[in-house]
């Protein structure tokens, strides 16, 4: 390591430090006012406010998303985009730690500012609202926010440190089944059961199953099942999602699964219709000389990633980050917290999100972050790789 690239990521280190209180409890702020896609205007106010206190310049509302935002720091031709995930999820809040996402994508932006210039870097931090099933980072990409980045990363919580995940790409839809009142008891033979159409189709589902490809998933929870029991339901919702291992896979099976709801409305004579939720996740490619530097200076901060050795299974989700990853070069590493058996989207998780062991995590993927896009601006292979767009 040359006497520059150490005292950089000294400088960059000692910057964490002197905010380190504050990014925690910009942290612990978010997890006490847990907002859901789209609507994460609390979120967005606090870490505008931060990022605006520092001396960066915020805009708003980009992409045509009120939730969206960007500011950048330096100069340089290496753009580093870092996104922040801020949303929560309904009923259970930051069950997914996505306010430990916001304040270490926070605290990389603003401690890379302080070096960006001299190591030739722009750093853009992008506020990607609505990962939770809305695709905020689909739609940005859609619209532009990551053309001009040369490299794309975050780090999300998990209960142990992994430097992948296997990625599956996935669909977000509603299912609305539309059939036509009766009484239950007295004249059931004058309704449609849209409540049946929907049995019908989840058992179909279920015996679909068996012909699953490995990687292939289905599931979902009914949102509107009914309103009294001697009333026959002529309007039942769903909220659905199908998962892939490639976004190849998913085109074969979703319309398999569609299937099974076209048999529910044939079956009952209920009519149905589908409502997409927001734009297909695909699956995810990182890119592994930057994964290969995050593990060294996360390895550098005492993380492990022994599990990954061992050849432990990766964890299984899906992200509007991969996305990004297979038009931006990117790494989207997990970082442990101590969530005391617990695992994402549980509330014992969320409780987990903010604890000394999730500011730490905070902290550690803040600074990992931050000197891995050092070591992308000052080694000449890499950074001309990036730079040439590959």
């Amino acid at each position: 390591m040359t006497t520059d690239v150490a005292r950089a990521k000294e400088r960059v280190r000692a910057f964490l430090e002197s905010e380190r209180a504050g990014l925690v409890e910009l942290s612990h702020d978010l997890h006490a006012h847990p907002e859901t896609a789209f609507e994460e205007h609390h979120a967005v106010e606090r870490l505008a406010g931060s990022l605006g206190a520092h001396g960066l310049e915020v805009r708003e509302g980009i992409c045509d998303l009120p939730t969206a935002f960007s500011a950048r720091a330096g100069s340089g031709p290496l753009v580093v985009a870092i996104c922040a995930e801020y949303d929560a999820l309904p009923g259970v809040g930051h069950a997914c730690g996505h306010n430990i996402i916001a304040a270490s994508a926070l605290g990389a932006t603003l401690a890379l500012a302080e070096v960006a210039d001299e190591m030739g870097l722009t750093v853009e931090v992008l506020g990607t609202p609505a990962e939770e099933g809305g695709g905020g980072k689909v739609l940005m990409l859609e619209r532009g926010a990551f053309d001009d980045a040369h490299l794309a990363m975050m780090v999300h919580p998990w209960p142990e440190d992994r430097l992948e995940a296997q990625c599956l790409a996935v669909s977000h839809f509603d299912v609305h089944f539309e059939g036509k009142e009766a009484h239950a008891s007295a004249a059931p033979y004058q309704g449609i059961n849209a409540g049946d159409a929907m049995i019908v189709a989840e058992v179909a589902l279920g015996l679909l199953r068996q012909q699953f490809r490995p990687g292939d998933q289905a599931h979902g929870v009914i949102l509107e099942g009914g309103k009294a029991a001697n009333i026959i339901p002529a309007q039942v919702t769903g909220r659905f999602m199908c998962r892939a291992r490639t976004i190849e896979d998913l085109e074969v099976l979703e319309p398999r699964v569609r299937r099974c709801f076209g048999a529910g409305a044939l079956a009952s004579g209920a009519t149905v219709r589908f409502e997409e939720l927001s734009p297909p996740y695909t699956h995810m490619v990182m890119d592994p000389e930057l994964v290969a530097a995050y593990r060294r200076n996360a390895e550098a901060l005492g993380r492990s990633f022994a599990a990954d050795d061992a050849g432990a299974p990766p964890p299984t989700a899906s992200t509007d980050m991969a996305n990004v990853s297979l038009r931006v070069p990117t790494i989207h590493p997990w970082i442990g917290i101590d969530a005391k058996g617990a695992v994402n989207h549980q509330r014992e998780f969320a409780a987990a999100c903010a604890t000394p062991s999730a500011d730490a995590a905070l902290f550690d993927g803040a600074l990992a972050m931050a000197w891995t896009a050092i070591d992308a601006a000052s080694s000449d292979g890499l950074r001309e790789r990036l730079l040439a767009g590959r």
